[in-house]
């Protein structure tokens, strides 16, 4: 699998012959400035939730690759009504099979509204199997007990969790949400976008070391083969 960071919590991951993109905040990010979304491949789309800092660029890049949009019931209607009508509605526990591998919704524990202030639906993660390998996505998130229940059906090569702390997880709670479900590679989201949400990335990776995991906070732009 080929990951590429866009910045925020914005990954792309190649898997299974296509392209997999989540949560598109790019063009809005200050941080991101040097990517051009218009060269941005995609067959999927996944939304975690509707706040405005994980759709900004979906519908563009949507409507531009032409990209299925997967989410949660009230993303994939309200994708829909700008105009995008290739989406697949999920929710939290639902399992589907698609062409580039397996994908179960799972639950987040956060709010999630469209910039309108209109309802998005519950908040969700995902865990994905694809040529024999298996990650989530945790969106974004607090801790949780049911993190649990996703090791108990799914054996992770790697993760993507928050870190950034105010609206999500921090360092101390990430690291415990590894244990939960059992992995061990993480790589980290969710931080140094705003001012809110600031981290010490030597501090962060030397308390995951300290806990036998690897954390991996990747640079805008960079990609890696996992």
């Amino acid at each position: 699998m080929k990951v590429k960071y866009y910045g925020h919590s914005c990954f792309s991951i190649h898997t299974g012959g296509k392209a997999l993109l989540f949560d598109p905040f790019i063009s809005e990010n200050p941080l991101a400035k040097d990517i051009d979304i218009s060269s941005i491949e995609a067959d999927y789309i996944f939304l975690s939730h509707a706040h405005h800092d994980h759709t900004a660029d979906a519908i563009a890049i949507a409507e531009r690759t032409g990209a299925k949009i997967i989410g949660i019931w009230e993303i994939s209607e309200w994708a829909k009504r700008q105009g995008h009508e290739n989406t697949h509605p999920m929710n939290i526990g639902g399992f589907f099979t698609f062409d580039f591998g397996t994908v179960q919704m799972v639950k987040a524990v956060h709010s999630s509204s469209f910039s309108d202030g209109s309802y998005g639906g519950n908040a969700a993660g995902f865990v994905i199997s694809s040529e024999g390998k298996s990650f989530y996505y945790s969106g974004d998130t607090a801790l949780t007990f049911d993190m649990q229940l996703i090791a108990e059906r799914h054996n992770l090569n790697f993760a993507f969790l928050p870190i950034g702390n105010n609206f999500t997880m921090d360092i101390t709670d990430a690291i415990s949400a590894s244990k939960f479900i059992k992995c061990n590679h993480i790589i980290g989201m969710h931080y140094d976008t705003f001012g809110y949400i600031l981290v010490d990335h030597q501090e962060a990776v030397n308390q995951f070391n300290l806990s036998g995991k690897l954390l991996t906070l990747m640079n805008i732009g960079q990609t890696l083969d996992l």
